[in-house]
């Protein structure tokens, strides 16, 4: 029993290492960065710089929607890439199972793609 208790103490002391670790990495990464930067600040280094131009008008402006839409699709079929290579790495294992899983899941998706072109979400005007 007591070297169960160890065994949980360890796990859990590695977590709080990994955890320090993530704190403490960045925050003395970006402190050197500080430290060793030149700072010479102007005011010509603090306008806004828009590829050589001088900015005008308002920031805010209307996106159309259909960016949104498209932006949601490629997240979509990403998202399907990401799936789709442990699916082809792992195949060997799993077998037919793997298979008709992923033959499920590109369907799915090939069905929304249909629903969305036929509802012309796809269609730019």
């Amino acid at each position: 029993m007591d070297q169960l208790y160890n065994l949980y103490q360890n796990n859990y002391l590695f977590v709080a290492v990994f955890i320090f670790l993530g704190i403490l990495l960045p925050v003395v990464a970006l402190t050197f960065g500080r430290l060793l930067r030149p700072n010479k600040p102007t005011e010509a280094k603090k306008t806004t710089y828009e590829s050589g131009v001088d900015p005008f008008g308002e920031s805010w402006i209307r996106f159309n929607a259909r960016y949104y839409m498209f932006a949601l699709l490629f997240l979509l079929f990403d998202v399907e890439t990401v799936f789709l290579y442990p699916w082809a790495v792992a195949y060997d294992y799993l077998g037919i199972f793997a298979l008709i899983e992923m033959v499920i899941f590109m369907v799915m998706l090939i069905i929304g793609l249909l629903y969305a072109w036929k509802k012309k979400v796809l269609t730019w005007n």
